[in-house]
């Protein structure tokens, strides 16, 4: 049953930096090529990820690939700053400026394109959202927008019924997406704090935190497991199996 097409594919090659947006890309067997290949390490808390809910402004610093997608190495990793300057991502003046700001010693971390680890990408290989989700939470929420980019999907769904949450009705089924990608949808994704820093400024609002927490019981998208690798491109179509 076609439900609807992908929106937005994005994916974050430096973990808890803002994602790129990409036309088409693969399907690994841990996610999206690339999400979260690339880490900085916090050595002041033994090597645990350096991430948003410690550095909130890490939301502000663009992450992006630059060159083909290859199978056996990444393409080069730049990073653009809030300030517009661009650096590769173990540039030393980046990473004093990002020690500087966040007040920790740090390091850095990379996987290989054939393995990512759960740890990195978190509970599971894929999160996806929905349009029809999202602005029920803009209903509820009150505000004039609530950007996308703060509940950090790989895969942002235009679904052709805009029910609400009904991506959650499919947890258990499978979706194809385009002619070769399958995923199992396997539970709700559990909402922290990071949602409430703005993507552009990084300043905090817990009022949405607040909010899922009283009408969503903290759930906001859904973990897919991926079951058939391939390519996947923005506007594929999105079967329910």
């Amino acid at each position: 049953m076609l439900v609807g097409h992908i929106k937005e594919i994005v994916r974050h090659p430096i973990k808890s930096f803002g994602g790129e947006f990409v036309q088409k890309t693969k399907i690994m067997e841990y996610g999206l090529y690339g999400d979260r290949s690339h880490a900085y390490l916090d050595e002041t808390r033994k090597g645990d990820f350096l991430t948003i809910t410690r550095f909130p402004e890490m939301v502000r610093y663009q992450a992006r690939f630059t060159g083909e997608e290859l199978l056996e190495e990444y393409p080069k990793v730049e990073v653009m700053t809030p300030e517009g300057k661009v650096f590769d991502w173990e540039d030393e003046e980046l990473m004093n400026e990002l020690e500087r700001k966040s007040k920790r010693k740090i390091s850095t971390i990379q996987y290989t394109p054939s393995h990512v680890p759960i740890g990195p990408i978190a509970v599971e290989h894929i999160l996806l959202a929905t349009d029809a989700s999202l602005n029920h939470v803009k209903e509820i929420w009150g505000k004039d927008e609530v950007d996308f980019r703060r509940f950090r999907p790989n895969l942002f769904i235009s679904l052709n019924e805009k029910i609400p949450y009904i991506e959650e009705e499919w947890i258990g089924r499978r979706l194809r997406i385009g002619t070769e990608v399958e995923m199992e949808l396997v539970g709700h994704c559990k909402r922290c704090m990071i949602i409430t820093v703005d993507p552009d400024n990084a300043e905090r609002d817990p009022s949405l935190h607040k909010t899922i927490i009283k009408e969503r019981n903290s759930n906001f998208g859904v973990y897919a497991s991926v079951i058939k690798t391939g390519d996947i491109h923005v506007d594929d179509e999105v079967h329910l199996l």
